[in-house]
């Protein structure tokens, strides 16, 4: 019993870290439902782009160069942020501008044509196999809570958690007093008044898309540095959960991407450590099952107003 407390502190920050990259994830699939009302479903691809490029730019950059870690891991970031940026503009531009009048289905399906060719794409030029990413941030900060068990949270656990916090309230403080956040906002409660206000809607569309992008890359790169492994299926598998934290919490919302992400990666997390590592997804999964029966909406969601 002594060691319950130091145990579920242990866990807490494990999941705090992991619901982080879901909560970069998660608001690129909310911002884009939160504009056109539809699910770019190739979005966990460019999350594993991120990460390819990230140590593509390590690898150039040599580990043994000498330059400062903090450095290596803000070239990696800026490198694959401009990367990501585009092909999130690509994506938008190829796979949802042309079939934006079109049923819902058939953009659906035009989304999950560019996630498997996106895929491929990385496969045929990486190759398939599982790829190894060297460990830049070592380390970690130790707590000794009075029993014989310490928590032990890693500094590049520590590094996601920061970074996950800085960039969700600049985020926040762009959305609300940007020109272009306000356009957004604008964009997403009726985009046919907005249009007709003279607000660029294409630019607006375009610009959501680099925007999930780039948060998504961040989020590959941080989680490529920390596990220390890649492949170029990794996005599929944190697509869908990062999908299903949008979900929960609200899609649409952008402080329920945040707080579903937050809530999927503690669950997660005190899954596998107190019931079984093989049982973590069938947790995440039902606890989404759970939220679209008794509140359909997510937690911060809100009902769906029908305009006539």
């Amino acid at each position: 019993m002594s060691d319950l407390i130091p145990q579920l502190t242990q866990q807490f920050f494990n999941g705090l870290s992991l619901g982080a990259i879901y909560a970069l994830i998660a608001i690129g699939y909310t911002m884009v439902y939160g504009i056109i009302g539809m699910i770019n479903f190739a979005h966990g691809e460019i999350y594993m782009i991120g990460a390819y490029v990230g140590l593509v730019t390590l690898t150039a950059i040599g580990t043994g160069s000498g330059l400062p870690v903090p450095f290596i891991i803000a070239a990696m970031l800026l490198v694959a942020i401009t990367v990501t940026g585009i092909y999130g503009f690509s994506v938008e531009r190829v796979a949802y501008r042309p079939v934006r009048g079109s049923p819902r289905l058939v953009a659906l399906i035009s989304a999950i044509g560019m996630s498997i060719f996106l895929q491929n794409w990385v496969a045929l030029g990486q190759g398939a196999r599982d790829m190894a990413v060297p460990s830049l941030v070592s380390g970690a900060v130790q707590f000794h809570m009075g029993s014989d068990f310490d928590v032990t949270v890693p500094y590049s656990r520590i590094m996601i958690i920061v970074v996950t916090v800085v960039l969700m309230v600049a985020l926040t403080l762009f959305i609300k007093y940007s020109r272009m956040g306000r356009a957004s906002r604008a964009c997403s409660q009726d985009m046919h008044m907005a249009n007709l206000l003279g607000i660029d809607t294409n630019r607006v569309i375009s610009f959501t898309f680099v925007m999930g992008a780039i948060l998504a890359a961040v989020g590959g790169v941080l989680i490529a540095i920390t596990i220390g492994k890649l492949n170029p299926f990794i996005g599929f598998l944190a697509g869908i959960k990062a999908f299903t934290a949008a979900v929960l919490g609200g899609i649409g919302s952008i402080p329920g991407a945040m707080l579903g992400g937050v809530l999927l990666g503690l669950a997660e997390t005190f899954a596998a450590a107190y019931i079984s590592s093989q049982y973590k997804d069938i947790v995440a999964f039902s606890l989404l099952v759970l939220i679209l029966l008794f509140r359909p909406t997510g937690l911060l969601g809100k009902p769906e107003v029908e305009k006539v």
